[in-house]
């Protein structure tokens, strides 16, 4: 007779929300913010979760069907308006009743208005001219540092999920903040850091993702947040990622939208899903 799992099942999870985009200059003169990483939350047993947060509590499943969804990276900024050097927010993404916020878009500057870095799962870096970093969602990821008040004005820092954005000083723009290392699929990988700002001397991306000033974007299924640019297309946004490890005995299965992979780590099997959209489900049974 063939062995079934036990209901209900403990189930932990990573779920990674999709960075946001960096910002742009497009007066080439001052610089934009980096985006922000995608909120991060995680119940592995003793690892974080995102903004300096302990491991949340695992999930406790019935047989049943639950709904799934990756959030896309945000857009980077761009254009020659006020509003369109901001760079796009991230999507959020779901597990369950487990939802992690998108990151905040990087601050923009053109003809003289600089913008805020934008709140998100981890803040986007502020633009030229001492404009303020976005907020960080609580436990999910940290603030976006701030942009230069000196010249020639480097842009801050987006937040990543354990570290804050580094603010611009002088003409040097702010490196992204780092993200947050877990082995939940059996080796250690380092996801969701912020995207860095553009200056004189260009921020670097944070660990886990993040874009580096120079309009890269982050990288796709980690959450990172876009690097800002000056004069062009800022990064765009990494889209998020939602894994979880379920006992093998478990019968799982997916809907058409959804794409994943699975491996079995001891006792139990781990699933990588890199892409779903808002209706999209996944039955455990």
């Amino acid at each position: 007779m063939k062995s079934t799992a036990s209901f209900p099942v403990s189930v932990q999870y990573v779920v990674i929300a999709g960075g946001a985009g960096g910002g742009n200059d497009s007066t080439n003169i001052r610089g934009g913010g980096g985006g922000g990483a995608g909120g991060y939350r995680s119940s592995v047993t003793g690892e974080s979760s995102g903004g300096g947060a302990s491991a949340e509590t695992p999930l406790s499943l019935a047989a049943g069907t639950y709904t799934v969804s990756v959030g896309a990276g945000g857009t980077g900024g761009t254009g020659s308006t006020v509003g369109s050097v901001v760079g796009g927010s991230g999507g959020q993404s779901v597990f369950s009743t487990i939802s992690s916020t998108g990151g905040g878009g990087g601050g923009g500057h053109h003809s003289g208005d600089s913008t805020a870095g934008v709140a998100g799962g981890s803040g986007g870096g502020g633009a030229a001219s001492g404009r303020s970093g976005g907020t960080g969602t609580t436990d999910q990821g940290r603030d976006g540092g701030s942009g230069s008040s000196s010249s020639p004005y480097g842009g801050g820092g987006g937040g990543g999920a354990s570290v804050a954005g580094q603010a611009g000083s002088g003409g040097t723009a702010g490196d992204g903040g780092d993200g947050v290392a877990s082995s939940i699929t059996g080796s250690s990988v380092t996801r969701a850091g912020g995207g860095g700002g553009s200056g004189s001397t260009n921020g670097s991306g944070g660990a886990g993702g993040g874009g580096a000033g120079t309009g890269v974007n982050g990288t796709a299924n980690t959450g990172g947040g876009g690097g800002a640019i000056r004069n062009g297309t800022a990064g765009t946004g990494g889209s998020g990622v939602v894994i979880f490890s379920v006992n093998s005995l478990a019968t799982v299965s997916f809907s058409g939208g959804v794409t994943q992979t699975s491996t079995i780590i001891g006792a139990n099997k781990v699933f990588t899903i890199t892409a779903a959209g808002p209706t999209d489900t996944v039955t455990i049974g």
